[in-house]
Parts: C-alpha cells; sequence; structure tokens
C-alpha cells in the first residue's frame, strides 16, 4: 500500500526540516513548502492524503490557504491540520469554521502531532491504514479488495469498488458528479459526467442484497450520497 502523502505548509525552516524527518520514518511521503501559494500550486498539481497548516507563513496566510483548498473541488476533502501560536478560543473556532479538521497550538511536540495526524487519517480515510471500513451494513477490505453486505460477499467491478469506497469514507455527505469524477477517476478526466450515473446504477445492483434499502440517496440537482443503513 503507498504511503500517505503529506503536505507540510511551515516556514519555520528548522520545524519544518525536524517534521519532515519524524514524519518520513514513520512512512510518510512529505512535501514542503514555506509560501502559501506555491503550497496551492503543490495541492493542486497532485492533491495529498492531509495538509499541516502553518497559521502565519510568508505570502498568502494559512487560513486563507484552508479556504481556498476547501473552495477548490480538487482539494476540499482534503483533511487539513492547522498549526498556529494562537491560544484565543475565538482563533480556533475561525480555522476550525474555516475548514480546519484539527488544531494544534505551538509549542507542541512532534509525537502529538504524529499522533493527531494519525487519528484524523484513521477518522476521515480509514483505508490509508488499512483499516477495515464500515458504514452501516456495509463492510470494505481495502487490502483485499473485497466488500460485505450483511456477511455476504459482493461481485463488484474496478471503478464501482472505488465509487462505493470513495462513498464509506465520506458517509452522508453529499459530492456532485464532478466531484466524483475528480475523486473516482481522477483529476483532468475527460469522461463525461453522465458517465457517472451510470456507474451509480451499476454499483446499486452490485451492493442489493436480499430487501436491503438502497444506501445510495441521489440528490436532486446536487448528486449522490451513501445513507449507511
Amino acid at each position: 500500500m503507498s504511503a500517505p502523502k503529506l503536505l507540510l505548509v511551515e516556514d519555520d525552516t528548522a520545524l519544518a526540516e525536524l517534521l519532515e524527518y519524524r514524519f518520513e520514518s514513520e512512512g510518510y511521503d512529505v512535501r514542503v513548502s514555506p509560501d502559501g501559494e506555491d503550497a496551492m500550486v503543490l495541492a493542486s498539481e497532485e492533491p495529498p492524503d492531509l495538509v499541516i497548516l502553518d497559521w502565519m507563513i510568508e505570502g498568502i496566510s494559512g487560513i486563507e490557504v484552508c479556504r481556498r483548498l476547501r473552495r477548490d473541488k480538487a482539494t476540499a476533502h482534503v483533511p487539513i491540520i492547522m498549526l498556529t501560536a494562537r491560544e484565543a478560543e475565538d482563533d480556533r473556532v475561525r480555522g476550525l469554521e474555516t475548514g480546519a479538521d484539527d488544531y494544534v497550538t505551538k509549542p507542541f511536540s512532534p509525537r502529538e502531532l504524529l499522533a493527531r495526524v494519525a487519528a484524523v487519517l484513521r477518522r476521515v480515510r480509514p483505508a490509508l491504514a488499512g483499516e477495515t471500513i464500515e458504514a452501516g451494513d456495509m463492510k470494505l477490505d481495502p487490502v483485499a479488495h473485497r466488500v460485505e453486505r450483511r456477511g455476504r460477499q459482493l461481485q463488484i467491478g474496478p471503478t464501482e469498488y472505488r465509487l462505493i469506497k470513495f462513498f464509506m469514507e465520506h458517509p452522508r455527505r453529499v459530492f456532485s458528479r464532478s466531484q466524483l469524477l475528480d475523486a473516482v477517476w481522477g483529476t483532468g478526466s475527460e469522461i463525461e459526467e453522465r458517465t457517472v450515473d451510470v456507474h451509480i446504477r451499476r454499483l446499486r445492483k452490485a451492493i442489493a442484497v436480499d430487501n436491503a434499502r438502497d444506501p445510495i440517496r441521489t440528490v436532486r440537482s446536487a448528486g449522490y450520497a451513501l445513507e449507511p443503513v
């Protein structure tokens, strides 16, 4: 399984080098940027699995980088942990409301940050850790590439597997067809959006067992969501 990809945005050279070393020692693939504009380019070129983002950085602020990452469909769902010397409750709330998934106040220990990153990845992308993903009556083993529903192994194609895996990693969240194209087929894909509907129909057929309710919800004029049952 490929190493989780981290984007570290930190303009304190000594701290950036320390964190890069610690995370790489733990098996992460780390890219480092001291600058907000450069970080946005790196994230757009190859969306990371998680962003560690300092609030006070060169160029645009960390809070603005967070806001722009959330607006970009390629990085809208990438988890973000913010690093900052700000301790005021209003600042923490502002960071979380802007889209950060967690908040670490300086000074902190690298061990604490490692634990926070691992916890966020387990919560939002459990497959990165090779852990079984469960959503309602469905279970997905990312190592064996096997999906079960109510104890029955499903016969599922590779594209439908990627779709259900993405849905199970983000239950109850509505995704547009274009967002699903980027997440499942890759950014820059020239596949038409209606192709998503075709694979959604195939997926629904593949996961239908007994008299179980269809967990894939169609949201009119918005897209699709997985509602675990």
